[in-house]
């Protein structure tokens, strides 16, 4: 009797379309952990807080409302100032700062299609990272000075799809931390989790990285990213 053949199939890719994409930043497109590491950890230590503790809460936010989580009995305008020295310091140091993998293929696949910059960093931060990663700064951007409220307020998704003349529900958000997938998924949008720290908060689909991303264009034009799904166990990237 011939042995049995068991046979499995591999999970079909997942694609999603869209009109628009609207990108993070940090940890999303720049792999800026070490410096975000460096002067959040010193922050934390000058104010007595446990330095791991305090970069569970970092990413994703505008460095005011990180120090309001951390120290929510301290008056705004405190936060405000030292938010103000924590930018000056991030943005004079780029030590370590590299793209995500995938990214430079991944802009450059996107660069003639409707996608903004969405970030917590303001305007010259932004473009330090940007630069240092080597990575092209798209011609629309929000960036902190933008907003009103930082994320998980939805505010800056919103933004990004009214400038680019987009509604909300035709837009694909990329993201990596969990203030950042709560604004994309309160603004109405759906998210695409990258990194290890996205695929805890419920994004739409989860990557590794912008690797395991294919980007094309319908004959409608509008946009199609087809994610390839992660092998079962695989460590993220």
């Amino acid at each position: 009797m011939p042995a049995s053949t068991i046979t499995t199939t591999a999970p079909a890719p997942a694609v999603l379309t869209a009109k628009a994409l609207l990108l993070d930043m940090d940890g999303t497109i720049v792999n800026s952990d070490a410096v975000v590491e460096r002067c959040w950890r010193d922050w934390a230590v000058s104010h007595g807080l446990d330095p791991q503790e305090a970069l569970k809460v970092v990413h994703g936010r505008q460095g005011y409302a990180t120090m309001a989580v951390l120290l929510p009995d301290r008056p705004m305008e405190v936060n405000l100032a030292e938010n103000a020295e924590m930018l000056a310091r991030e943005t004079a140091d780029t030590e370590g700062v590299v793209p995500v993998v995938g990214a430079p293929a991944f802009m450059a696949a996107i660069a003639g299609l409707p996608h903004a910059l969405v970030t917590s960093a303001d305007a010259a931060l932004a473009t330090a990272r940007m630069a240092a990663a080597a990575l092209p700064m798209p011609a629309v951007r929000v960036t902190a000075e933008s907003v009103a409220a930082s994320k998980p307020d939805p505010e800056g998704f919103l933004k990004g799809a009214a400038i680019l003349g987009v509604d909300p529900a035709d837009c694909i958000v990329f993201e990596d931390s969990a203030a950042g997938i709560a604004a994309g998924r309160a603004a109405g949008m759906r998210v695409i989790g990258v990194g290890p720290r996205a695929a805890a908060h419920g994004p739409t689909v989860h990557v590794a990285d912008l690797a395991s991303l294919a980007v094309t264009t319908g004959p409608d034009g509008s946009i199609r990213i087809t994610v390839q799904p992660e092998p079962e166990g695989s460590p993220a990237r």
